[in-house]
């Protein structure tokens, strides 16, 4: 796996090796533990035998979309960082004997494929749409093809906003709400492709079993909201006013880039999971706020 040290990859770790599942992590720096193996992503440099047997790879790497300002420099490595270990990996797989490769690939995409939809719902046959996100998923996802030309069965996760108080959408809002300085974003009508931390886990999971699926997968809830909606439901579970909504003039001088993305609606439906029968454990939004708010 790559990506092990993000808020989500920590949390896949955890829950496979609970599982009973041997994982070996990719590390940037110089292995520390028996189960970590250094690879060089940028230099396109990965040990084939580190891959060689393995039943899976997963790859969530990539750098954090909303910790810095998009500066042009900050924009380029946001796309080096996933399209380099993407190719590093496809290709190291596509090179090994047939009997040698996983079985499956799941790399790490997003819902920022689609763009602005506005209103308009979207499942995973939709094209790409336009701007920054949308190029580097386009280019991300390609990056994906030669383990997908040599056989190999490929996933790409396009995730959504998971929901826990310790990263993802939910981490840094919390300190405004229960000031009560918070509010919708800009307008708030723009749609949220949320999903809870144990449906992610979850689906991750299911993926790596189901045999049938290959291609796009849309990771969010099956019932999207808008960022009004939100913004109430997240007020309401905290027990704080959410009276002061951020103008996107502001948004737009406090994140630069970034502002845009945060502004852009994505109305998303889980396709694929929902025709495969997935269980969701919170497909609504009271019960996946209160789950990442408590547990």
């Amino acid at each position: 796996m790559a990506g092990v040290s993000g808020f989500l990859g920590t949390r896949l770790v955890d829950r496979l090796t609970g599982d009973g599942h041997q994982v070996t992590r990719l590390v940037r720096r110089s292995p520390r533990n028996p189960d970590e193996q250094r690879w060089d992503p940028a230099a396109g440099q990965l040990d084939p035998a580190v891959v060689a047997g393995a039943e899976a790879v997963v790859n969530l790497a990539g750098a954090g979309v909303g910790d810095k300002r998009w500066t042009d420099d900050y924009r380029r490595v946001i796309r080096s960082s996933r399209v380099d270990s993407t190719t590093t990996l496809a290709v190291t797989i596509a090179g090994l004997p047939a009997a040698d490769r996983p079985r499956v690939l799941l790399n790490s995409s997003a819902v920022g494929w689609y763009g602005n939809t506005g209103d308009r719902v979207v499942e995973e046959d939709a094209p790409a749409g336009e701007g920054f996100l949308a190029d580097v998923c386009r280019v991300w996802e390609a990056a994906t093809r030669p383990a997908e030309d040599a056989g190999v069965r490929v996933v790409r996760l396009r995730t959504g906003l998971p929901l826990h108080r310790d990263g993802g959408l939910l981490k840094p809002q919390l300190l405004p709400f229960k000031l009560g300085i918070a509010g919708k974003l800009g307008s708030g009508r723009q749609w949220l492709p949320w999903i809870s931390l144990r449906d992610w886990l979850d689906a991750t999971v299911f993926l790596l079993t189901a045999e049938e699926i290959a291609g796009p997968v849309n990771v969010v809830g099956p019932h999207p909201v808008t960022n009004a909606e939100f913004t109430r439901e997240l007020a309401r579970q905290l027990h704080r006013p959410a009276i002061v909504p951020i103008p996107a003039l502001a948004l737009k001088v406090a994140l630069g880039g970034f502002a845009q993305e945060a502004l852009t609606s994505t109305r998303v439906l889980p396709g694929v999971l929902t025709r495969a029968d997935f269980p969701w454990t919170h497909p609504a939004l009271p019960a996946a706020l209160h789950a990442a708010l408590t547990e």
